[in-house]
């Protein structure tokens, strides 16, 4: 009997071959319409798909060897380096906290604003949500969710957005700009809330500062875009399906790069081992309502 060939692991069937391509051809059309925030392969995402609606169990060697052999592969470019470690002790000592806008969906003309919170630590994301418009009161909501069902935290760590922070020489047009008011010295509606419920807030000085949040934000980016794309979503309540189904495994069944962990069980964890800085959330005096604060 011949010895069978080095490369008969990569023999699959014309099924299995054909569905390679057609989800190839689906990725290309996305990152080839620049309104859409996708703009690489992602081989293990169609590995999931093939096995989920397809019946196929591909490896993603085999799936990037198709890609290369027919035109859909686009080499690495070179990214800035990002120091990808924990840099807080137990949960709830720092709050990573951003938007993003983007257009989410190829079927909707509309962009529209993801606000995320990410506990530092476990990695949890602790708040997703799309908004239409991104106003102090989207971000309050975002902290009404996260002190009501987790605790308030130590920290919160948001860039220099003038809904987050306001800067004297950048926001002219704010009605507080005069001279005896200079940066820190004006405290926005978001962080009053922060304030009134003793939670600090500490900024990122620069796009790269905020490195560890921007992670979790292209996972979730690139899942949404390309679920979307798939269920044809055309509307807002669509999406937050959809990011709703996205989080709960991001939170529950990944395990994350860096952690080596599923965030929620390193923030059951944390919580279990008395390694947690979250207080629970009391209205504080001389309020007398959940309202009087947010």
């Amino acid at each position: 009997v011949a010895p069978a060939s080095r490369n008969a692991r990569h023999v699959i069937d014309t099924h299995a071959e054909k569905s390679i391509l057609k989800e190839l051809e689906k990725e290309k059309k996305l990152i080839e319409d620049r309104n859409i925030p996708v703009f690489t392969y992602n081989y293990s995402f169609i590995r999931d798909v093939l096995e989920k609606d397809y019946n196929v169990k591909i490896s993603v060697p085999t799936i990037i060897q198709r890609a290369k052999n027919n035109g859909y592969f686009l080499e690495k470019s070179e990214r800035k380096i990002h120091a990808r470690e924990v840099l807080t002790q137990c949960s709830g000592e720092l709050v990573q906290h951003d938007s993003s806008h983007h257009q989410w969906s190829p079927y909707m003309k509309e962009k529209l604003y993801l606000i995320t919170s990410l506990d530092d630590y476990s990695r949890l994301l602790l708040f997703a949500d799309f908004f239409s418009r991104e106003t102090a009161w989207t971000h309050i909501l975002a902290l009404h969710h996260v002190f009501l069902n987790y605790g308030c935290p130590l920290k919160y760590y948001p860039d220099q957005h003038s809904i987050f922070r306001y800067v004297h020489e950048r926001d002219k047009h704010n009605p507080w700009h005069i001279y005896t008011k200079f940066t820190d010295d004006v405290t926005p509606q978001w962080k009053q809330v922060l304030k009134e419920c003793y939670v600090d807030v500490v900024y990122a000085l620069s796009p790269q500062a905020k490195g560890k949040v921007e992670r979790p934000y292209r996972w979730l980016q690139d899942r949404v875009v390309r679920i979307a794309a798939r269920n044809h979503a055309t509307t807002l309540e669509e999406l937050r399906a959809i990011l709703k189904e996205i989080v709960l495994q991001y939170n529950t069944r990944w395990i994350h790069s860096t952690t080596k962990e599923i965030p929620i069980l390193r923030f059951e964890k944390a919580s279990s081992e008395e390694k947690t800085l979250f207080k629970p959330f009391q209205v504080p005096s001389p309020y007398t309502d959940i309202k009087d604060v947010f």
